[in-house]
């Protein structure tokens, strides 16, 4: 078995390595990956969280971001629970991945 290491220096480097998974578009990484390196609350996408992002992305209207949080949540990326929106277990750089491709 071969093992490749990326170097994935940020955040947006870190999520196009799943992008096969996830086919995120590059804005909604973008969007993605500015809302997890600003987020400060639980919740991933909170109103001040968007703000920010918004604010880092030239968009006048943080509400703007909702289309993309829609996407992101539809696509995998975050889940909904109680306490707002979280990153999928499987997009926590300090959880472990190991991706394993077969070809049928």
């Amino acid at each position: 078995m071969k093992k490749l290491k990326v170097n994935a220096n940020t955040t947006l480097k870190y999520l196009q390595v799943f992008n096969g998974i996830l086919e995120l578009t590059f804005k909604e990484l973008e969007v993605l990956s500015l809302l997890i390196d600003n987020s400060k609350t639980v919740d991933l996408c909170s109103p001040t969280n968007k703000r920010t992002v918004a604010k880092k992305l030239n968009i006048k209207d943080h509400n703007t971001l909702n289309n993309y949080v829609k996407r992101l949540k539809d696509k995998g990326a975050i889940t909904k629970t109680i306490n707002g929106y979280e990153l999928n277990p499987l997009l926590k750089p300090e959880n472990k991945v190991v991706i394993e491709i077969i070809k049928s």
